[in-house]
């Protein structure tokens, strides 16, 4: 796909040939760490690009969420939102026609318009040749209310008519409410599933009933949603436990005596996190 990329310092990266295969890892939950919005990169948060990708993988992550969004022409592209505040986050005013910096793109306006000036955005097809080329890696996914269906659709058969469909089975979708369940495996029955709670109105015992009869992996919370009985609640009926969006270790350490199991972050790495949990260990002797 791409020959070479750059690290967030602005160094030449080759291609994913010199990079490890974490082979001993079968399952999404082997990893504590889920990079948001594939990562930062040059201390930017939500560029879904692909060296944002590049460096968070050279780091020890290996499983990724991505922002996903329909184009004006019906593409999937990984874009957090069509509006004017996200484009000058990724400033791309420079690129985009002052009445195309708030609304949909085309896919071809999408690929043309670099991020930070440099960064390759990537559409599905680019999120797919990242998975094949790296076999060890995983992508959750988080795509709009509105669209879900229409964009679960689309992913999925690009996976099953164009590529390889045994990729479909290191994508995780995110549900945010109990209906979406049905929706989702209506396109796909992907072998994990994460219940995100942000946008949630169920209660807690809502949530642990829901997630222990259809036996969902993961739940995300965010912080103002943790609490040590919810946790224990949902550690007793089998679920990995996550909170977003964590950038720091002392944060992480505390969630993690509440019994939480791993993080979203857009800052962290599986590298960081490793060095400061033997710190940590020698800390406590």
């Amino acid at each position: 796909m791409f020959a070479s990329s750059e690290d967030s310092s602005g160094s030449s990266r080759s291609s994913s040939n010199n990079y490890s295969n974490s082979s001993t890892h079968t399952n999404f939950t082997d990893y504590k760490l889920i990079s948001h919005a594939m990562g930062s990169i040059q201390n930017k948060a939500y560029t879904n690009s692909y060296e944002a990708f590049v460096a968070n993988y050279e780091q020890g992550n290996r499983v990724f969420e991505v922002d996903l969004l329909l184009t004006e022409d019906h593409q999937v592209v990984a874009r957090h939102e069509w509006t004017q505040s996200m484009t000058k986050e990724l400033q791309q005013e420079e690129e985009l026609p002052e009445d195309r910096q708030a609304v949909p793109l085309t896919h071809k306006e999408f690929k043309e318009s670099d991020i930070l000036g440099k960064l390759k955005p990537l559409d599905w097809g680019d999120i797919l040749d990242l998975m094949e080329e790296y076999p060890d890696i995983y992508i959750v996914t988080d795509r709009k209310e509105q669209q879900q269906v229409d964009i679960l659709s689309l992913m999925v058969k690009e996976a099953e008519q164009r590529r390889n469909p045994k990729l479909l089975q290191r994508i995780i979708p995110q549900i945010y409410d109990q209906p979406m369940l049905k929706a989702v495996q209506g396109v796909y029955e992907f072998p994990s599933i994460i219940y995100t709670l942000y946008a949630s109105k169920d209660t807690d015992q809502e949530v642990i009933d829901f997630v222990a009869k259809n036996k969902i992996t993961g739940v995300t919370m965010p912080e103002n949603r943790t609490s040590e009985s919810f946790v224990s609640k949902l550690n007793k009926v089998g679920v990995v436990t996550y909170v977003h969006t964590i950038n720091d270790i002392s944060d992480m350490k505390k969630y993690e005596k509440m019994g939480i199991y791993g993080f979203y972050t857009d800052d962290l790495s599986e590298m960081v996190l490793n060095a400061a949990n033997k710190w940590y260990l020698l800390g406590s002797k």
